[in-house]
């Protein structure tokens, strides 16, 4: 008679310890299967912030091993691109020299602004290097704003532009930001203004 009893309340303990085990695991089964969904704006929002005020894109295609250089100038400070990296405004955030130590085969550089100060701003593109001979290289350039209190960046200025030869530096943007972070009408040119080789 004890074997007996001894025998179902070992099956109890089993059936017991099964009933738990399986509402656990459906338990985080369904934690895992809501995760995604808790908050999927925040996460949106989280992926659209840019990391600077104003930022300025050079992409031109993969296929060409070319070395297109990207210049920028805030108002009042010296221009930034290859050779100085960083201005008390700007800092360019990718140098990229065509198939040379490029382990991603992707054909872009990348400025941003810290703060959005008023005044002209430059945009260049320069061709510094083509050993691919292929002509012309076009080039698209991206400018994008985030105004000071806001999350996201707001595409601005676009333009796609040919390089024709090694050398050629092209102004592709001239244009003016109020007091408000606001690009003021009528300001957007394209007049040259060097800025390699610009002394300050």
């Amino acid at each position: 008679m004890r074997e007996l009893d001894l025998f179902d309340e070992d099956s109890s303990a089993t059936l017991f310890r099964d009933v738990i085990m399986l509402a656990l695991a459906g338990f985080v089964t369904l934690v895992m299967l809501l995760l995604p969904h808790i908050n999927p704006k925040a996460l949106a929002e989280e992926a659209a912030k840019s990391p600077g005020n104003l930022t300025v894109e050079l992409r031109w295609p993969d296929d060409i091993n070319a070395d297109v250089d990207l210049w920028v100038e805030a108002p009042g400070d010296r221009p930034v691109g290859y050779s100085n990296k960083g201005g008390r405004v700007f800092n360019l955030l990718r140098d990229d020299l065509g198939d040379t130590a490029d382990l991603t085969g992707l054909n872009y550089e990348f400025t941003y602004s810290r703060g959005v100060p008023e005044g002209e701003y430059a945009v260049n593109v320069h061709l510094y290097r083509n050993p691919a001979k292929t002509y012309p290289v076009p080039a698209t350039v991206v400018v994008s704003l985030k105004r000071p209190g806001s999350k996201t960046a707001k595409q601005i200025l676009v333009s796609k532009l040919e390089l024709t030869h090694q050398g050629e530096e092209a102004t592709v943007f001239r244009f003016n930001l109020d007091e408000k972070a606001s690009l003021v009408s009528g300001s957007v040119n394209n007049l040259p203004k060097k800025l390699r080789n610009k002394k300050t």
